[in-house]
């Protein structure tokens, strides 16, 4: 075998050697990117799924809250129902009124109970 022939075999299997070389780092680089997406992607699923779990908690607070401010609402409504019939109910009987239409302040004191 020649020199020439020799050292052209020789670069060959250094290149395909090297060629592997690259393609073993490529792999390897690949194979860490591909670790590191599924971590990040697991990150933000977990992330998402917290993020769901909260709204729910904070939309059922709220549904409570809700139902219990539209009682309190309708508690009120009856109560200033039933106030504004017991006004109507006292108006012609409430001696205060009559003498308040005076506005001369020894007649309003008149009419107060002693």
């Amino acid at each position: 075998m020649s020199a020439n022939k020799a050292g052209g075999l020789a670069r060959d299997l250094l290149l395909r050697h090297s060629k592997h070389f690259e393609s073993l780092e490529d792999d390897d680089r690949k194979l860490k990117r591909r670790e590191k997406n599924r971590v990040a992607a697991q990150r933000s699923r977990k992330k998402q799924t917290q993020k769901a779990d909260r709204l729910h908690e904070e939309y059922e607070y709220l549904e409570h809250e809700n139902s219990s401010l539209q009682k309190e609402v309708e508690k009120l409504t009856d109560e200033l129902r039933r106030l504004t019939e017991a006004l109507k109910a006292h108006e012609p009987l409430c001696p205060l009124l009559h003498c308040a239409i005076s506005h001369r302040p020894e007649v309003i004191t008149n009419c107060l109970p002693r």
